[in-house]
């Protein structure tokens, strides 16, 4: 007990100098830190000890409470997981979400090395990694005719908390043939539930999510959106769509397969909470892609979109603003009764991400229409744009500022009609 201790408050007190100067190698060698060495063992020691009874609190992310796969130091001093803090970030906040201290409007993200190394050795000395399954073991328990529901639904369940947060194990995964396994799974009423989850792991890894669409994801990920057997697996096959689109590639091929942009925007129609949700953050990675907002648009996604938003769903203001960069989007927006209306309430009650996008699709709109103009003049528009001037976000001002431009110079130009 007291060695564990003097390790522990070792540990501590070093950790956070080194920060910033320890590499993954320098776990494997002693380190030097003023007049201090930190002999390899010690790290080594702290792992074991640690380990042997739970996962370190300084693992997890302070946002998600998972355990960091890519641990970085924001300005304030403190370490999130990348995914999480970017999010963060990307939701137009500027404060750090421990201290609610102000950071720079550009803040810069600084990989923790040292934990980082901490947290990849973590995997190699838990007791729980050293003592799994080889992947191969539950894969034959997938595959094998005289394997029960129960069995597979075991296997499916540990190999998804195994490949969570291990990018080693998920190649070792799909290395081993495991994906025609999992998709058989997925195909299967009784497995779908806990063969999703893992699909999604397989998803994870970038230079893996292209493969994944070779060998026929999209067909069977389509058809859980379409029969799903529950509204948490449709969900979980729309975040998998999320996913694989993050390749440019995948979201031509994604676009393009039947009925994938039709499943998204079925979804968003009839569907409830979490699945319109994710729905929409499907439709929005997708129609990044141009041709994909034109298939949208077909689908009949912009009324569908609308009424969401309307109704709370601030995801779908991103999707209609990616929609209105289009001319059918627009067009079909403009066919919409109360599209402005609806939109003009979010710059006053939206989220700064939403007010974002509802400003974007607006000053879209008012250009290309200048009866969607005089409506949103009609609505506040104007007043709403003025008062975000000075918001937080910078993509916000800058979307006011244009806004503010595009309604001034058209209420010049009806001045000079009535003269």
């Amino acid at each position: 007990m007291a060695e564990r201790k003097q390790i522990r408050r070792g540990f501590k007190n070093l950790i956070n100098p080194l920060s910033d100067t320890v590499t993954e190698e320098d776990t494997r060698r002693p380190i030097e830190h003023g007049n201090i060495i930190l002999e390899a063992s010690i790290w080594q020691s702290f792992l074991r000890l640690e380990m042997a009874t739970h996962l370190p609190d300084h693992f997890k992310c302070p946002i998600s409470l998972e355990i960091m796969s890519d641990p970085v130091i924001l300005s304030s001093g403190h370490t999130f997981d990348r995914s999480s803090i970017q999010r963060w970030l990307d939701a137009g906040h500027r404060t750090c979400p421990i201290t609610r201290l102000p950071l720079p409007h550009h803040p810069s993200l600084i990989p923790n090395h040292a934990l980082r190394s901490l947290i990849s050795n973590f995997t190699l000395l838990s007791p729980l990694h050293q003592n799994i399954s080889q992947p191969e073991t539950l894969i034959s328990t997938l595959t094998s005719p005289s394997s029960s529901s129960d069995s597979k639904i075991d296997a499916l369940t540990h190999l998804t908390r195994l490949s969570k947060r291990d990018s080693s194990f998920r190649r070792r995964l799909a290395d081993s043939g495991a994906v025609p396994a999992v998709l058989d799974a997925v195909d299967d009423p009784l497995l779908q539930e806990t063969a999703l989850p893992l699909l999604l792991n397989l998803t994870l890894d970038d230079d893996s999510k292209v493969g994944l669409v070779a060998e026929g994801v999209v067909a069977r990920v389509v058809a859980v959106l379409l029969r799903g057997a529950s509204p948490d697996c449709r969900a979980v096959a729309a975040t998998i769509i999320t996913s694989l689109a993050v390749v440019e590639v995948n979201k031509a091929t994604i676009g393009a397969f039947p009925a994938a942009i039709g499943a998204l925007v079925a979804i968003l129609r009839d569907g409830k909470g979490r699945e319109r949700k994710e729905a929409a953050t499907a439709l929005y990675a997708l129609c990044s892609f141009p041709d994909n907002r034109r298939r949208a648009v077909e689908c009949g996604a912009v009324p569908i979109l609308l009424r969401n938003v309307d109704c709370g769903l601030e995801r779908g203001v991103e999707v209609i603003g990616v929609l209105a960069k289009c001319k059918e989007g627009r067009e079909e927006m403009e066919g919409c009764d109360g599209c402005v209306k609806i939109l003009c309430r979010v710059l006053r009650n939206g989220s700064s991400r939403g007010v974002q996008y509802a400003l974007f699709a607006l000053t879209s709109l008012c250009l290309y229409s200048h009866q969607m103009a005089l409506v949103a003049m009609e609505e506040g528009a104007l007043e709403a744009s003025v008062g975000l001037i000075e918001d937080g976000n910078e993509k916000v001002r800058k979307n006011a500022s244009n806004l503010i431009r595009v309604l001034r110079g058209n209420n010049n130009n009806n001045h000079h009609r009535v003269r």
